[in-house]
């Protein structure tokens, strides 16, 4: 019998024995197809899902292939009903097809009638399609244009989720190359000139949402998102809207934008709080498009501006609710999401499936560590014990205060300077939650605080002087957590975050790893309440970054060194 490090049960839980030798092989095997839920120290358990399966045989992988993996890695023999389980689920995705017929227009194709008339008969699409084409027995069904988003959510929750083979209006042609070389400023103010091309992972990741159209593409942080966006933008020829997280990280994509392709200034606008600028690309903020007066949205009309050929998500797992809506009335258009994970923390993947597309590219974090591409990563969760009186009030707290209690509890200061001066040599973020809790520490530590209060234009400049040294330690609040990017940050210190949030866990270990140019090691602390609900939140935290291969060392915070 083999001896793998995967046990398969008929309920779709996969238990994978951490300490396995054959582990990280089978943890990369499952990866395009299993969602990690629970990831304590020597057994991970992860589960079968049709959105999984679904966004795995888009993005090429089928149902062989995750049979076989499952029977290789398994200790046990595999359940058959779940191998037919795995297959038929995966089977439903494309028996339904959105495509442009010459005669009707848009139309929902069936290869198979009866999946049609099951769909059909759901009160969901009503009011969504058309007319029978060839009458009651027919096998396609014409959809109007408009609610060809709608129709692909419904789809997907009736279990039948279409293939959108349906192609793209061209938009307007805008030529766009990317740079041969990129050039630096040198402190006496001359210019380095270097030459520069895409890694092969970044042309691989825009090959596969060019052949799919319109999808997800997944890497992890600093490994070079905004250079994907930059390519498809190359390979689309076209106008471009793009959206992203605040106004930080517009500037930093336009910066980004200016370095690597052929485009001006004069060629790309940002459409913000501050400015309402509409050009050939246009980087506009989540937060504008979603502000609203008096229940109207009152700039969507800047989706309408321009005849945009291409959409681009930055950081697609944030998508604010609303965006959904409009992204609903873009799917003529071209539309690519970008991400380091698909774990959304309100459930909504199917959405993102449906409206922007099936993940099209997945690059594990360690694969693209093992290249040199990403700094390696040392993950460390520092238990501390509250004191006597600190634990009788989070004992006798209501049961909504008693997160906040423990995540501020006031000994983790002490931590965090006992950490910070274990490296004296690095440049260190120290991130949390709770602007009372940042403020303390940034006085305790003499370091500038940033958070939501801060103006663009002085979060710019401490960035900057972060950036060259001039500053070695920042404390920021969780503005900081998206697409900020610090490439000589080398630590980072939580001490709070949003409850048990997955992705803002991996956004912020992202902070730390972009390359550094001596090779070294990033190191990730998070300073935890021992015996709290922090520590519940935590554990829940870390399962991404588990599935992605990191594991937490746990150290007591008794036995750092004084600071």
């Amino acid at each position: 019998m083999p001896d793998g490090p995967l046990i398969v049960q008929s309920d779709k839980t996969l238990l994978l024995e951490v300490d396995h030798p054959r582990a990280a092989e089978a943890r990369r095997a499952i990866a395009p197809f299993a969602e990690l839920e629970r990831a304590p120290e020597h057994v991970h358990t992860y589960r079968l899902t049709p959105l999984g399966l679904w966004n795995a045989r888009a993005a090429g992988h089928d149902a062989e292939q995750v049979v076989a993996a499952l029977m290789d890695f398994s200790r046990y023999p595999v359940p058959h009903a779940l191998l037919v389980d795995v297959a038929e689920t995966m089977a439903r995705y494309g028996r339904l097809q959105l495509v442009q017929d010459p005669a009707h227009g848009l139309v929902l194709h069936a290869l198979d009638r009866a999946v049609l008339a099951e769909v059909l008969k759901s009160r969901r699409t009503a009011g969504l399609v058309g007319e029978r084409i060839g009458g009651p027995g027919g096998d396609s069904v014409v959809v109007h244009p408009s609610e060809r988003g709608h129709l692909k959510q419904v789809l997907v929750k009736l279990g039948w989720p279409a293939e959108d083979l349906a192609g793209y209006v061209d938009g307007e042609k805008h030529a766009i190359a990317l740079s041969s070389e990129t050039v630096s400023t040198t402190p006496d103010g001359g210019e380095v000139r270097k030459p520069w091309s895409m890694r092969p992972y970044q042309e691989q990741a825009v090959e596969g949402f060019w052949h799919g159209g319109s999808g997800v593409v997944v890497l992890p942080c600093g490994a070079g998102k905004t250079i994907v966006g930059a390519g498809a933008m190359a390979r689309s020829g076209t106008t471009t809207l793009i959206l992203v997280t605040n106004t930080v990280s517009a500037r930093q994509w336009r910066d980004e934008l200016l370095r690597r392709t052929d485009l001006s200034e004069d060629e790309i606008g940002e459409y913000s709080g501050s400015r309402k600028e509409i050009r050939p690309v246009t980087i506009a903020t989540y937060q504008v498009l979603t502000t609203r007066r008096k229940g109207v949205y009152t700039h969507l009309e800047l989706l309408d501006a321009r005849d945009w050929g291409l959409v681009l998500y930055d950081e697609v797992h944030l998508l604010p609710a609303p965006i959904f809506r409009m992204t609903a009335d873009l799917q003529a258009r071209r539309r690519l999401g970008l991400t380091a994970t698909l774990v959304r923390e309100d459930g909504r993947e199917d959405e993102v499936f449906s409206l922007i597309g099936p993940k099209r590219f997945d690059a594990p974090w360690k694969d693209i560590e093992a290249q040199g591409y990403i700094a390696p990563a040392d993950c460390v969760e520092v238990r501390l014990t509250l004191t006597e009186g600190d634990r009788m009030t989070y004992a006798t707290a209501e049961p909504e205060d008693k997160y906040r209690l423990a995540a501020s509890a006031t000994g983790k200061n002490r931590v965090v300077e006992r950490l910070v001066a274990q490296h004296p040599d690095d440049q260190v973020l120290v991130i949390g939650q709770y602007i009372d809790q940042l403020e303390e520490l940034s006085a305790h530590l003499d370091a500038p605080l940033i958070t939501g209060a801060t103006t663009v234009r002085e979060r710019q400049r401490l960035f900057d002087a972060f950036r060259s040294g001039e500053i070695n330690h920042l404390v920021v609040s969780k503005v900081a957590n998206f697409s900020i990017d610090l490439p000589e940050a080398s630590v980072a210190i939580q001490v709070s975050g949003s409850f048990g949030s997955r992705q803002e866990e991996a956004q912020r270990l992202g902070r730390i790893m972009r390359p550094k140019a001596d090779g070294r090691t990033a190191h990730f602390y998070a300073v935890v309440a021992r015996d709290t609900v922090d520590q519940d939140f935590a554990a829940h935290r870390q399962r991404f970054l588990a599935e992605q291969g990191y594991a937490y060392r746990i150290v007591d915070a008794e036995d750092l060194e004084p600071a």
